[in-house]
């Protein structure tokens, strides 16, 4: 039997034919590629509401995030709201422009932030509320950006997950502040690495096109000025060629994922567990992770993965919390929810090649273990 792993990217033909193009056309680097990719991003976040954004794509979603920043002026003695369920990049980038990440506690079913959270942590200094879209859920939006509207701050989605996500019949990134995607090869679609910033002001997306590439603008003759110190985040059009293709099929790739998330919802079910918010058929999937109460199963999580491992079922952790790093657990935040679901979370296998053979293989051996 082969070993199932918790994610793989889907790699077709068609993405092969692409990147050969490119590889073969002597222009590897930031090219046409790139600006086509942009442009079939634009169209894709804007065909539920006809409304255009900026689209400037990355190297990672990370390089995305703090150049967001960065053109939101963010910096020395800001502040930040940041879940403390999340990717650690959430909250690094925050840090790394010289602000504050002001933690906050996660809703443990959908294991994104609150607006009940998000407004006792405003302060003063508040500029900036940068909700995840956790597993490809959304953050309940609306009281979000009326909330934000109200107190003159700043919205940066962090939508890594989210990518093919709808709220309220409207894609992420159709509408809002600033949305940052992640193209990783775990990501629903892929650029083998990659990240895209969505925007809508014509001044902060020609900002955008200097910070990514070390604050550089050339003219007509070729003549070049560095207006700023600035980054090297600039995507290069072999990657840009895989999202090409990958973008072509994300919305399959979605419902492949959603019908196997079904599957899971009808057979796992089990005191120890507690399964994640299912949400809408808006709902993207990007991973599975139910919560096991581990110290009442009596095993701990390493030895449950090792168990499924010796099944040849790869298990994942997304994620823990932030409030349990180096890095920021001295910094006095009260995350409970978020740090429990930390030391339960397990990431199950969920990728568009895999059937429904597969998901009941992996609740049976689930099951088995929890019994």
């Amino acid at each position: 039997m082969d070993f199932l792993p918790f994610t793989r990217p889907t790699i077709d033909d068609e993405v092969i034919r692409l990147v050969t193009e490119v590889l073969r056309s002597g222009w590897i680097t930031t090219g046409p590629k790139v600006n086509e990719f942009e442009k079939s991003l634009a169209a894709y976040v804007s065909s539920d509401t006809g409304k255009v954004p900026y689209v400037k794509v990355f190297t990672s979603a990370t390089g995305a995030l703090e150049t967001a920043l960065q053109v939101m002026g963010i910096g020395e003695g800001d502040e930040v709201i940041v879940p403390a369920m999340t990717f650690t990049a959430s909250a690094n980038v925050v840090a790394l422009v010289g602000a504050k990440p002001v933690l906050v506690d996660v809703d443990l079913k959908t294991r994104n932030l609150t607006i009940e959270g998000v407004k006792k942590a405003i302060t003063s200094r508040t500029k900036c509320i940068m909700p995840v879209h956790f597993a490809g859920l959304p953050v309940d939006m609306d009281p979000l950006y009326e909330l934000a509207k109200q107190h003159n701050i700043r919205v940066l989605e962090d939508a890594a997950h989210a990518i093919g996500t709808r709220y309220k019949n409207r894609k992420i990134g159709s509408f809002g502040d600033m949305i940052s995607f992640s193209f990783h090869p775990n990501k629903n679609m892929t650029t083998i690495e990659g990240g895209a910033l969505v925007l809508w002001k014509e001044a902060e997306a020609q900002q955008v096109d200097l910070l990514r590439f070390h604050g550089l603008q050339k003219d007509a003759f070729g003549n070049m000025d560095v207006l700023m110190p600035a980054r090297k985040f600039n995507m290069p059009d072999v990657s840009a060629a895989v999202g090409i293709a990958q973008l072509k099929r994300l919305d399959e790739f979605c419902s492949k994922r959603l019908k196997l998330v079904d599957t899971y919802y009808q057979l796992l079910n089990h005191p120890l567990l507690n399964l994640p918010e299912r949400g809408d058929d808006g709902h993207c999937w990007h991973i599975f992770s139910p919560l096991i109460n581990f110290t009442q199963l009596g095993m701990t999580r390493p030895q449950f993965i090792q168990k499924m491992a010796d099944e040849k079922i790869g298990i994942g952790v997304h994620y823990q919390a932030l409030t349990t790093f180096t890095a920021y657990k001295d910094m006095g935040y009260s995350c409970p929810q978020a740090e429990r679901i930390g030391r339960e979370t397990v990431t199950l296998p969920l990728f568009p090649a895999m059937t429904k053979v597969d998901v009941e293989r992996v609740c049976q051996t689930v099951l088995r273990y929890l019994n």
